[in-house]
């Protein structure tokens, strides 16, 4: 029998090594639009903490499935920590492809996009098997500075509780909060790469200097030599296997392993506060 080539072998493996669980598509009320999203949950009835997670401008999906890769991955991570992970299509409900090189964006993450985390998170706080004091943030890019956005202290949603119980922001672009004295109504961690020549590492670090003392805690972690898309670190085979990894905002994929891992560690830790 002939040996398969390296490298069907490796797409393959890659193949089959990115099976996993598969999501439920859900559909949200929003207001005059329906919010489709996608949904990993733990079995059993709960109630479960909740993580609402906000794609980047690639979108959520692609031509081949449901989630790209790295918001797969981390779904699936914070499976294994007993989360449930919802992901709001912010792009797709919408009829709309990625939008990282448009020059008009008719979703903005202060406006549409946090209305979507509003009725995402009111839609979660009717399930029963969600832990409605347990509902928290978690975003890349623009979906990170969408969560920035939505934790302001001017930004509550009325009529919803409680709260959410922290928020995670990967390398959001930080200029204009940095301009508005930002500050946070929820525990909320920042992540970025120092080498980050997408989002600004310095405008981050500002926006979280400036809320100490008038703000619920806010922290900042910058990795030295990380890029933007860090924590794509582990993808290189599943994009081989031809799965729609979207490209990145712009700039590179970071391929920093180890800020990968002790990003996952901090989420961790984050969400277990």
């Amino acid at each position: 029998m002939r040996l398969l080539p390296a490298t069907l072998s490796l797409i393959l493996l890659a193949t089959a090594c990115a099976a996993g669980a598969a999501p439920l598509q859900v559909d949200i009320p929003a207001g005059g639009l329906t919010l489709h999203a996608q949904l990993y949950k733990p079995d059993g009835d709960g109630p479960f903490p909740t993580v609402i997670a906000l794609h980047g401008c690639g979108g959520l999906g692609g031509q081949s499935e449901p989630v790209q890769p790295r918001y797969r991955d981390w779904a699936e991570q914070l499976l294994k920590t007993g989360h449930a992970v919802l992901l709001p299509d912010s792009y797709g409900s919408r009829e709309l492809g990625p939008q990282c090189r448009a020059k008009e964006r008719p979703v903005l993450a202060r406006r549409e996009r946090v209305a979507d985390i509003n009725a995402a998170r009111q839609w979660l706080t009717q399930q029963p098997w969600a832990a409605r004091a347990r509902i928290s943030l978690m975003g890349w890019a623009n979906g990170a500075s969408a969560v920035l956005w939505a934790v302001r202290p001017q930004s509550l949603a009325r009529g919803i509780a409680p709260d959410f119980r922290s928020a995670i922001a990967f390398y959001p672009d930080c200029r204009i909060s940095s301009g508005l004295g930002w500050s946070t109504r929820v525990p909320t961690l920042l992540l970025i790469g120092a080498q980050d020549d997408i989002s600004s590492p310095s405008a981050c670090r500002q926006v979280v200097e400036g809320a100490r003392g008038r703000s619920a805690l806010a922290q900042i972690v910058v990795y030295p030599g990380a890029a933007h898309d860090f924590d794509r670190a582990n993808l290189p085979l599943r994009a081989i296997a031809g799965a729609d990894a979207a490209l990145p905002e712009r700039g590179h994929i970071g391929t920093d392993a180890e800020a990968r891992k002790d990003a996952q560690r901090r989420v961790n830790e984050w969400l277990a506060r």
